[in-house]
């Protein structure tokens, strides 16, 4: 087709710019396509349902409707510098300058594409513009994305042929502007950038594809008028009406392009309009235009479900206002959030879930639980770090976007360090990173923790060996980490409430050279990260059962997110939430055993400061679940613009204002949806709606404090 189009030699016609501009955003179109279907491939076992449900050509049809935003967003100043109306510019220095733009940037567009494909495992959905805060403090990305090319390396290579491919198959426009030849340029090239401008915006407002069928027609008038050859006046007359009408078909498209979305742009809410559940909107969307869409754009909005505050208040508070009739218990408190600890590698919590299926990569852990209180049904909030830490720390789940990514962090905030050092607790917190990694140092200050230990920390510390146990990547190795932490604790004055975050099960998935004969490779990567870490688990409770301070002390233990999974289960729009949550207190005043009941990391403030007794007012937006009826416990979470809403044995899929899904739990691939089917979902849809739009008061009006 190329060879075709330069044998017309349309590259030294007066449309050239027009052409080339064509060609040229048809072929990342075509490029778009391809990393869409990389990005399948590459994440296959998450989206297999969709395939064998026939759902791909919904999805791919979804997709090239934002590649064109997309694409549009990326190109514009491309466009723009094509199709300016003036003759000097058309000479091969400019053009190569417009071509190595045109390469450059769409080269990483193309980059950031294939890459987003690895990170979905960890998050479920597209990267957007909270990257560039999530990662601003690390200063090891450089190792991190050598050692992700080198284990990727097909994703680099395919990256450098798709861009050469673009050097290779650009239109370039060769055209000489002769002075008889100058009205008729100007001519159409301001019409060009006229008509191109419309297409841009109608491309943005998400409309571009909706009237397809106008373009195929006008290609095939357009075709027809240029075969024409006439042989008489009428037939001259006729050819130049199809090529009239093909010029009105194509303006026509746009604007009624414009007018399917009004005045509104597409946004990524839009991307579930294609999709069959939460998780395909991820495939629909592309990395430009959801990093691009996304930059400085507000976070929360009101979304007005009730108008009287009586009855919302009604429905949902998130602020506790404690009865307690006995003296508050000074206990200590240790909250230990294990990277990347999905439920789905404790055997404990598996057995009636996945029954012979399930293997346990915790033999510790799942001897802990046999002392502990666990939960039927427990979730994470979010699927990163930084969702988690508010999560389990300041009972503020992740809707939308991370609570410490967004202006709202600067809001007055509690979390259970600053709330129990007003009863006289000593309060710290551990995470084995340089000091400011992902942020938390900052977060954990806000919230109350007097002191923050980290990598440093651990360094000055001669009792230990400093960076000898370092990982090399993110932080010292959870196992000295650990006794580190436990050494500290005995240093405190008691009550204390502490915080741990262990970094031994992150990306890239290795262990201590010690052990890497013991703990060898598995089904998936991570699996010899959580058999070290559960053994770091081991040897830090056998130290500090040998303290002091452990018989008063209350231990909870949970994930920051799930990571890696084997089993369809575990890889649903809701089975992507699910982590421990698990409650170990060693005097035996929280009974152990397994709850039918649901719990979240957004329970744990709550449920602790329930069982000390704690007595005044303060905001969480999770409940106490261990003084909750079973029936009226639940969950909550967010995944691509979609809420779900865990309680009565099922979950509820919201979409604005709309209920998209109610599944039973016992539905563990979420095939079977019950929507106005089920007698509880008004009640749950009421529920959830107060949830969300007490969440975006508190956020927007500063009222994270009761």
């Amino acid at each position: 087709m190329f060879s075709k189009l330069k044998s017309l030699h349309l590259e030294r016609s007066v449309v050239s710019p027009f052409m080339a501009v064509a060609w040229n955003i048809i072929l990342l179109f075509v490029i778009y396509t391809l990393c869409r279907v990389e990005y399948l491939l590459e994440n296959y076992s998450y989206f297999v349902q969709s395939v064998s449900e026939g759902h791909l050509t919904r999805l791919f049809m979804g997709g090239m409707v934002f590649d064109t935003p997309g694409i549009m967003y990326t190109n514009a100043l491309y466009v723009l510098l094509m199709l300016l109306p003036l003759h000097w510019k058309e000479n091969a220095a400019y053009h190569k300058v417009c071509k190595w733009l045109f390469v450059v940037v769409n080269g990483l567009a193309i980059s950031v594409n294939l890459a987003d494909s690895v990170y979905f495992s960890f998050t479920s959905r597209r990267t957007s513009s909270e990257v560039f805060g999530e990662f601003s403090n690390e200063g090891n990305l450089g190792k991190i994305i050598g050692t992700e090319m080198v284990s990727h390396w097909y994703l680099v290579l395919l990256a450098a042929l798709m861009i050469w491919a673009l050097w290779k198959l650009y239109f370039t426009p060769k055209m000489e502007i002769k002075l008889q030849s100058k009205p008729r340029y100007y001519l159409l090239q301001t019409l060009s950038l006229v008509f191109c401008g419309i297409l841009c915006v109608s491309g943005i407002r998400g409309g571009f594809l909706n009237h397809w069928y106008l373009y195929v027609a006008a290609a095939f008038l357009a075709y027809i008028s240029y075969k024409m050859t006439p042989k008489n006046r009428s037939m001259t007359g006729l050819k130049r009406a199809l090529g009239l009408a093909a010029i009105v078909l194509v303006v026509s498209a746009p604007i009624g392009g414009w007018r399917h979305r009004d005045i509104r742009p597409v946004a990524l809410s839009n991307a579930n309009e294609y999709t069959y559940r939460p998780m395909e909107v991820a495939l629909v969307l592309n990395t430009p235009f959801s990093v691009l869409r996304t930059l400085g754009k507000a976070v929360f909005t009101d979304p007005h479900y009730y108008d009287n505050k009586t009855e919302l208040a009604n429905i949902y508070t998130p602020v506790h206002k404690p009865v307690v009739t006995s003296p508050m218990r000074k206990k200590n408190v240790v909250i230990m959030i294990i990277e990347s600890f999905g439920r789905e590698y404790i055997g404990a919590l598996n057995k009636e879930m996945l029954g012979k299926r399930s293997k346990s990569y915790t033999t510790f852990t799942d001897s802990l639980i046999q002392h502990s209180a666990t939960f039927r049904y427990s979730y994470c909030n979010g699927h990163k770090s930084i969702d988690g830490m508010p999560s389990v720390l300041s009972s503020i789940p992740m809707f939308i976007k991370p609570f410490v990514l967004t202006p709202q962090a600067l809001n007055r905030v509690d979390g259970i360090a600053s709330l129990l050092s007003k009863k006289g607790y000593s309060t710290a917190f551990f995470h084995g990173a340089r000091t400011g990694s992902m942020g938390f140092n900052g977060f954990a200050n806000s919230i109350g923790f007097k002191e923050y230990y980290g990598r440093e920390d651990f360094d000055k510390d001669k009792r230990f060996h400093g960076d000898e146990d370092f990982d090399g990547y993110w932080a010292i190795w959870d196992e000295p980490f650990m006794q580190f932490y436990a050494t500290k604790m005995s240093e405190m004055k008691q009550p204390f409430v502490t915080a741990l975050f262990t970094a031994s099960s992150h990306h890239p998935f290795h262990v201590p050279e010690k052990y890497q004969n013991i703990y060898k490779e598995e089904e998936m990567p991570i699996h010899k990260c959580i058999r070290y870490t559960d053994n770091a688990l081991r040897n830090f409770f056998n130290k500090a059962k040998k303290e002091p301070w452990f018989k008063n002390t209350i231990f909870v233990m949970t994930s920051d997110h799930t990571n890696m999974s084997g089993f369809e289960e575990y890889k649903s729009d809701l089975g992507r939430f699910s982590v421990p949550i698990i409650i170990y207190d060693p005097s035996g005043e929280i009974k152990p055993g397994m709850r039918d009941a649901v719990a979240q990391q957004i329970d744990i403030v709550p449920t602790v400061l329930g069982h000390l007794g704690y007595d005044e007012p303060y905001l969480g937006f999770g409940i106490d679940v261990l003084n909750t009826p079973a029936e009226e416990t639940w969950a909550v979470n967010y995944l691509n613009g979609i809420y779900q809403y865990v309680k009565f044995g099922y979950v509820l899929q919201l979409e604005g204002m709309k209920t998209i899904g109610v599944y039973k739990l016992s539905d563990k691939l979420m095939k079977h949806n019950l929507v106005g089917k089920v007698k509880e979902q008004e009640q749950m849809e009421r529920e959830l709606k107060a949830i969300v739009q007490s969440y975006m008061d508190c956020m927007i009006n500063d009222k994270l404090l009761p």
